[in-house]
């Protein structure tokens, strides 16, 4: 996705609510989203209903595991507290704390680094041996306050901060979680709204993580990108104007020069941000404009 479109929405979206007075309502929802895609992707049993039910409606949920409950409960609190730290730097601390808030009750080993050695299902690195984490976590501090000082591109940047945290695995247990949260902070220290990784991004989203391995940048960054275009979709449908509401692509070729399938095929591609809701893809009238006005017809 270009980055242009990008920061258009961005300004958009901040002309709308600057970050820090999203109204508490848009928040508490954009929290829910955020803590079942991030738990979910981790083995959570809690469905997205059971979410909204506890986060949103403040109700009970049945017949689910209480760990699972607690460590809902205990992210949207890390989740919604990134706000509040959001001016201060980002250090080792921050991933200690944030993972003591999300695990107190859950893990003996909560708010401290590990103690074994560990593997990581599914990816094809070998995190480094558990003597090394303290050192190795101080140099991941030093790097990224240094690259952040220099101004480097946010996307560039959030895509090595948290390969490198998922790469040192500095926790015996919860280092997903940790680590989305921590780029969720970064992006929100950079005036950026938080973006979700769903359920349905996982295969994606470990794919980019071996990529980052393999030197391949560009991949990781991408994704990024994607899911962030999906996030202010989301949030200017609540915050923005008729312009801004999710219409199908039937109803978006209605309004342009292009077909619902040439744009469901540009929003699948990533080039034109777009939500998948129900099976059919969606986005905004403002979003196909820009792409429009940005990216013209060439490939239409």
């Amino acid at each position: 996705m270009r980055y242009s479109i990008l920061l258009s929405l961005r300004e958009t979206l901040l002309s709308r609510s600057p970050i820090d007075t999203i109204p508490e309502s848009v928040w508490k929802r954009t929290g829910a989203l955020n803590t079942w895609g991030t738990n979910a992707i981790e083995g959570n049993a809690l469905t997205r209903r059971d979410v909204e039910r506890l986060l949103l409606e403040q109700r009970s949920v049945a017949n689910r595991p209480v760990p699972d409950v607690l460590e809902t409960l205990q992210h949207e609190t890390a989740f919604r507290g990134l706000l509040q730290r959001r001016a201060a730097p980002l250090r080792r601390d921050t991933a200690l704390e944030l993972h003591r808030i999300v695990f107190q009750t859950v893990l003996p080993t909560a708010g401290a680094w590990r103690r074994v050695n560990v593997g990581i299902a599914g990816a094809r690195f070998t995190p480094p041996r558990m003597e090394r984490v303290p050192g190795l976590m101080e140099d991941w501090e030093r790097e990224y306050s240094q690259r952040d000082l220099r101004a480097e591109d946010v996307f560039s940047l959030g895509a090595w901060m948290h390969y490198q945290f998922e790469a040192v695995h500095p926790f015996e247990d919860g280092n997903g979680g940790v680590g989305r949260l921590l780029l969720n902070l970064h992006f929100l220290r950079h005036n950026w709204p938080p973006v979700h990784v769903l359920p349905s991004d996982r295969a994606r989203y470990l794919k980019a993580l071996d990529a980052e391995h393999a030197g391949d940048r560009d991949v990781f960054e991408e994704f990024l990108r994607e899911a962030m275009g999906r996030s202010m979709l989301d949030l200017l449908n609540q915050l923005g104007t008729e312009d801004d509401r999710l219409l199908t692509t039937k109803k978006l070729a209605r309004r342009g020069p292009y077909s619902a399938k040439y744009l469901a095929l540009r929003m699948s591609q990533g080039e034109l941000p777009g939500l998948k809701v129900s099976g059919d893809w969606q986005s905004s009238p403002r979003a196909l404009r820009t792409y429009e006005r940005l990216v013209g017809r060439e490939n239409a």
